[in-house]
Parts: C-alpha cells; structure tokens; sequence
C-alpha cells in the first residue's frame, strides 16, 4: 500500500506540474461511472481541491451509470455538472442518416452512433474546459492505450494521460487506496456506448490477458493473437495524421 501511496502522491504532482507548464487553472474529467473516471476524478481533486470539475454527460446511456458517476463524484468530494447529450445526439445522427438514405444498407450505424457519443463528450469536455481555462484529463488505462480500445477525437482527445502508464490491475489497486466506492471497483468495465455493452466482449480478450501481455508474461496463443491485432490496426489512434511530404521546396 506504500509503493501504491507514493504512486498517488507522484501523479497529483504530475497532474500540478502539467497544468503550471499550461498556464491553466485545474482540470476537468468526463465521469463515467467506471473504475478509471473514478480514479482520476479522486486524482484531480486532490491536485486542485477547489479547482477541479467532474462532468456527467449521459447520452441514451444506463440510467445506472449516471446514478454511480453521481457515486464517484460524492465520494471524491468533486464538484460536478451533469449535461444531457441524447438531443444534441438525435439531431446529428438523424441528419447523418437522412442525407445518407439512399446508401442505408451501406452504412455502419452502429459505429456511427458510438463513436458520436464519445466525440459529443469531448467537444463538451473542452467547451467547458475552455470557458474554466482548465486541461482535460484523460481516463485511458494501459491496455486501452496499447489495444486502441477508445474513439479517436473522442475519448483520445484530451490534454493530458494521468493513468495511461497502469495496467488495469493497477488501476483497482489505485482505486482501493484512493477509497472509491466497492460497486465502483468491482463493475463490469463498459464505455457505455449503447445498452448491455462491454468492453471485454467487444475486444473479445479479458483485461486480465492484456495486463499479462504487457507485464512479459505468457498469455494463450488465440489472446496474444487477438491483441496483436488490435494493436497492430489502432495504431492509427496514437500517431499523429500522416502528411504529405512536398519534395519541391527549396531547404
């Protein structure tokens, strides 16, 4: 529990140290209602007790997820807003689906509907952020990062990565020390992105396959395999865009 303290104690002077270096005014977190909002939200606010701002942003989501984003919140002491997406939702992805009617069997609206949730939160995240002149802290977790396992300009699109180096292992262990709620720590990780989803059934490999992945240790062929994959084709995600290289200008 030391070594995990002392873990605490180096990202709230991080997270200190990232904000100076911006000249902003504290941070701002998108509250799930999962285990790695909760420990960034606990994160931030003992960085910036009195600037530090927790948003709750359902979209068509869980009422449950609200209910223990609400959970997160009060138990770190963060102060919060909540802001209600589903209209701002509706009306994109309906224009989307109107103007794109004739190509209908064509179009994957699945991911069109997932992705513009986690993009509608961003864009709320930094309106907020901009108005406060705070950074928006991100809540990706190792495997997330090394899977690609979030929405590019969606959840990718934050300031700064205070848990980004953590197995999620690690990450529960964070969670127990920062005291977040049992429910908290124990839920089912989901991105929330429609009902009943998942994010190990979606990746089709546990959390805890890609945590022994990326300690050195020996995981079944068919995960490595899976993981690889995912690696291998999200590496578009954590690169900035590819440019085009003029060769006719002079040097």
């Amino acid at each position: 529990m030391d070594k995990v303290a002392g873990q605490i104690g180096n990202i709230v002077e991080w997270l200190r140290e990232q904000v100076e270096k911006a000249g902003a005014k504290g941070l701002v977190v998108g509250v799930s209602g999962g285990i790695d909002s909760a420990v960034v939200s606990a994160l931030i606010k003992k960085a910036f007790p009195d600037n530090s701002l927790g948003l709750i942003m359902p979209c068509h989501s869980n009422p449950q997820d609200a209910q223990d984003a609400l959970d997160v919140v009060r138990a770190a002491g963060l102060e919060h807003i909540k802001i209600d997406l589903g209209d701002a939702h509706d009306k994109i992805l309906n224009a989307v689906r109107e103007q794109l009617a004739g190509a209908e069997s064509e179009l994957n609206l699945k991911l069109s509907d997932a992705n513009l949730r986690a993009r509608l939160r961003m864009s709320t995240l930094y309106a907020v952020a901009n108005a406060k002149n705070y950074l928006v802290a991100g809540t990706d977790n190792a495997a997330e990062v090394y899977t690609g396992y979030f929405t590019k300009y969606g959840d990718g699109g934050v300031d700064i990565l205070p848990i980004s180096q953590f197995l999620k292992r690690e990450v529960r262990a964070l969670a127990q020390a920062l005291g977040i709620p049992e429910h908290i720590i124990v839920k089912a990780p989901s991105a929330g992105l429609w009902s009943g989803q998942t994010d190990e059934a979606e990746m089709g490999v546990t959390y805890q396959d890609i945590d022994d992945y990326l300690s050195g240790k020996e995981v079944a062929g068919q995960a490595k395999a899976k993981i690889d994959k995912l690696h291998k084709f999200s590496e578009h995600k954590r690169a900035l865009p590819p440019a085009y290289e003029r060769t006719d200008l002079s040097s």
